[in-house]
């Protein structure tokens, strides 16, 4: 075994142990409290479990991209920091689900025959996800009030499987989509102006993604719906190099017309969307304590622990970035989006060096993912989209979310490793 000497991820992942260390001795000087054993024990396994995880990549995989773990790291560090500022008792939780997360993230890396092993076994992976999907209906609990029945619970500890979906759903795409792009990419197919994919090509897949997104409508479930949808057309673009965006763009209008006429839930979203001010004290009290938030924070920020979060309902899962935007200021917001930015930027990185059709597809589809579920979640805490219950990668509080992520990653960090050349 050949030990690779990875100095740029070591370098970097100081970064992430410092941030957590010099905002948790902040937070404690805030509260008036002298360090405890308790923070100093999270810390140190903070930076245990990333310096492990950086040694067995350096055995195992050598040539692994080494930007990936370090922006984790960074991303990882901000949502024990949030968590521990918002809800400081479920901080010992989210740090054991980070490494869970990170044994997640090792097995995909090293467990793998290869990363085409995946995509011969797509029927698989789709049948039990979608089983897993449906298991919800009979078997889902709903530990959050809300009437979204959406989590498989143990023990106290929640599982939602359509985070684990999202996975399956880009392994699924890549597969098929690596197999017919060519005859996708030249349809004959128009209306007007309009180009049209070949629906007998695309049928499968179409079928696939409408029964996934039909088993979470039927949950109430849109937010993740929506981001399989957007997925999907990203992935068909890089696959065929035609966005068919004008299609795609209807049929988006179109579901959101009926989801907007058949569910109750749907249409207070969008009316509190469009003017939220005359509902500021009970539907949309959430939403108008999120921008005040905002408009609070300023430039600057009050400052880590001078902010008001607790005013937001549910801030550790929905609206965290409204919380870090108060606190961090425009400046802290930016540096959290630039950092999503370059984890989406090494996921094109690798799948453009990638050594196969369907390992490209996946890079670009996990990229997409972890891209459009971050835009989609700041864009709602902004108002510039309405709101959906989908998590912010890394940040927000949340147990399948934080492995779901940290099992993208470990397949990112696959393929980059089997890739021809040294990132």
């Amino acid at each position: 075994m050949t030990l690779a000497f990875r100095s740029l991820e070591l370098g970097l992942l100081i970064y992430p142990v410092l941030l957590l260390g010099v905002a948790d001795l902040l937070l404690l000087g805030v509260r008036g409290q002298a360090p405890t054993a308790s923070s100093l024990a999270t810390l140190v396994v903070f930076g245990a479990l990333l310096l492990f995880v950086h040694i067995v990549l350096c055995a195992r995989v050598g040539r692994a991209d080494q930007a990936l773990l370090p922006i984790v790291g960074m991303l990882t560090a901000i949502g024990l920091v949030a968590v521990g500022r918002l809800q400081p008792d479920l901080l010992p939780r989210q740090a054991l689900w980070v490494g869970i997360g990170s044994v997640a993230l090792l097995l995909t890396a090293l467990g793998l025959p290869s990363v085409s092993w995946l995509g011969r076994y797509r029927y698989t992976w789709l049948i039990l996800g979608l089983t897993m999907l449906a298991g919800t209906i009979l078997f889902g609990v709903d530990p959050n009030g809300s009437g979204v029945r959406i989590w498989f619970g143990f023990a106290g500890y929640y599982f939602q499987p359509a985070e684990i979906m999202k996975v399956v759903l880009v392994i699924f795409f890549a597969s098929y989509l690596a197999e017919k792009r060519l005859l996708i990419a030249h349809s004959p197919l128009r209306v007007g102006r309009l180009t049209l994919p070949p629906l007998a090509y695309l049928g499968p897949i179409i079928t696939m993604c409408v029964l996934a997104m039909a088993l979470l409508v039927w949950q109430r479930d849109l937010g993740p719906a929506l981001l399989f949808y957007l997925v999907f057309l990203a992935m068909l673009f890089a696959a065929t190099g035609r966005t068919y965006m004008g299609a795609g763009l209807l049929f988006l209008i179109a579901g959101a017309l009926l989801a907007n006429r058949l569910f109750d839930h749907v249409q207070l979203r969008t009316l509190i969307w469009l003017d939220p001010w005359p509902y500021a004290q009970d539907q949309a009290y959430q939403l108008v304590q999120a921008l005040t938030a905002y408009a609070a924070g300023g430039i600057m920020g009050a400052g880590l622990g001078y902010g008001y979060p607790e005013y937001i309902p549910a801030v550790h899962t929905d609206f965290v970035m409204a919380a870090l935007g108060e606190e961090l200021g425009l400046v802290g917001t930016l540096a959290i989006v630039a950092l999503y930015l370059a984890l989406v930027h090494r996921a094109f990185h690798i799948a453009l060096r990638a050594t196969s059709d369907f390992a490209a597809l996946v890079a670009t589809g996990l990229g997409s993912v972890l891209g459009i579920q971050a835009l989609i979640i700041v864009s709602g805490n902004l108002r510039l989209l309405p709101l959906t219950g989908i998590t912010l990668p890394f940040i927000s509080y949340g147990g399948s979310s934080i492995l779901a992520n940290f099992i993208m990653v470990g397949l990112l960090l696959r393929i980059s490793a089997e890739s021809p050349a040294a990132p």
